[in-house]
């Protein structure tokens, strides 16, 4: 199964990410959503687990959730902003959700994708939306197969904006 994970796209679906999610089986969205249609487009390339962030708006939250969990392939995923943590790291997500076995956050914008405690890959896919921080943009893939550690990768985004 293979995974497209995109955070923090604040109102922008860059065109590039149709391409970069062309083949995935399901979406992972971890919050800062924008606008409920953003979840309609994403939704129209494969079904999509997401959670509300820091600045979406109600409309969002009153259909999203800020922590989501989901099994794929035999993992258990979590999905959380990580706004809640102050400034999210790999460790304080792991151990606010020790059971997962994969967990996707956003809200720092900084890409991350890393093992904790040696089992549990933890992904952060960086802001897929307007440039911040002087970041480049990106989003994700996991690939998932039982009995085998997922594989993942972080996926620059062409720059879409000049900011």
């Amino acid at each position: 199964m293979r995974l497209g994970v995109i955070s923090d796209t604040h109102g922008l679906l860059r065109p590039e990410v149709f391409e970069v999610f062309r083949e995935v089986d399901h979406i992972l969205h971890g919050g800062d959503v924008g606008p409920p249609d953003i979840l309609t487009e994403l939704g129209a390339i494969a079904p999509v687990t997401a959670v509300y962030g820091n600045t979406d708006g109600w409309d969002i939250r009153s259909q999203l959730p800020q922590v989501a969990t989901v099994e794929l392939d035999g993992f258990e995923v979590v999905v959380t902003h990580g706004d809640q943590f102050g400034v999210p790291t790999p460790e304080k997500v792991q151990a606010a959700f020790p059971r997962a076995e994969i967990i996707v956050f956003g809200h720092t914008h900084r890409p991350v994708l890393t093992l904790v405690d040696e089992v549990v890959t933890v992904m952060n896919p960086g802001g897929a939306g307007p440039r911040r921080f002087r970041l480049p943009p990106s989003v994700g893939i996991l690939e998932l197969e039982p009995g085998i550690p997922p594989r993942g990768r972080l996926v620059p985004l062409a720059p879409f904006d000049e900011e």
